[in-house]
């Protein structure tokens, strides 16, 4: 079986002014101090020498990330596009507490975050996407490297995406949120039977409650 450790990059300024992200790459997206802080603090916490390797998004905030993560472990560092997070088309870059108030109806109002519904009004990349390509990428790493454990730094909607396929992609997308920034989701995938197991979701250290 393939263990997969799924964790969301530090803050970054953009987090902090509730800017939507997605797929932009520009130093307002780069991990802020509290970002870099938080993966140190994470990396002092959880010791991933355990590990086989890293795949990572090839944005500069998860590239940041793992190198915090991995700066003691040495592990091999591999990037991979599937772990990018989704696009919301000419939505990228706005404030997010904006658009729901000009488009409530494709909002969810208890998570204040984006419906399936947004995609065709931003032209952006559906859910359905994007957890196709976090499912595509869970069942070919794991059949080339069934009995790894693999470190996976990515982003929030994309470690939903993984979460959703985990649990079999419900028809309620808004039944799980996006994780917190440096938090860890563990997902295991058994490519003889095909099953997944959701240990673990948005295990932070000093966790709050």
């Amino acid at each position: 079986m393939t263990d997969f450790y799924f964790i969301r990059h530090g803050k970054t300024p953009a987090n902090a002014d509730g800017i939507k992200q997605g797929t932009i790459n520009t130093t307002e997206t780069y991990l802020s101090e509290t970002g870099r802080k938080q993966a140190q603090t994470l990396h002092e916490h959880f010791d991933i020498s355990f590990a086989d390797r890293i795949i990572s998004s090839p944005l500069q905030r998860t590239k940041e990330t793992t190198k915090i993560l991995n700066q003691t472990a040495n592990l091999p560092v591999t990037y991979d596009k599937r772990l990018l997070e989704i696009s919301y088309g000419k939505w990228d870059g706005q404030k997010n507490k904006d658009l729901e108030a000009v488009y409530p109806d494709v909002f969810d109002h208890v998570l204040h975050d984006v419906l399936p519904t947004y995609a065709p009004l931003a032209n952006g990349e559906t859910f359905e996407d994007v957890i196709s390509r976090a499912g595509q990428f869970m069942v070919d790493t794991a059949q080339q490297y069934p009995q790894d454990r693999i470190i996976v730094v990515t982003h929030g909607f994309t470690v939903k995406a993984a979460v959703l396929t985990a649990l079999g992609d419900p028809d309620e997308k808004m039944v799980v949120e996006e994780p917190d920034n440096t938090s860890v989701t563990k997902i295991t995938k058994d490519i003889n039977s095909g099953a997944y197991y959701l240990r673990y979701f948005n295990r932070m250290v000093n966790s709050e409650f």
